[in-house]
């Protein structure tokens, strides 16, 4: 949440700034790829966490320590 929160305040902060309506257009593209972008890797590694898991190649406490980072790397989680 605090990564959301310091995206916003980034952002405002630019709209503060002033710039031409193209730029602004061309921003949030950016900002809602780049915010996918980083979704949809947190799905797949949890995914590829989940297969292990179920597979036996790792025990229960490794996996909760893996899906911690993935979830504190994530944006929405």
């Amino acid at each position: 949440m605090k990564k959301l929160e310091g995206l916003m305040i980034l952002f405002l902060a630019a709209m503060l700034v002033g710039c031409s309506p193209q730029f602004w257009g061309g921003t949030g593209a950016g900002v809602v790829g780049t915010g996918a972008g980083y979704e949809i890797n947190a799905k797949r590694q949890k995914d590829r966490l989940d297969k292990e898991l179920a597979e036996g190649q790792m025990n229960q406490t490794e996996y909760d320590i893996r899906v911690d980072q993935v979830k504190r790397d994530s944006l929405l989680q």
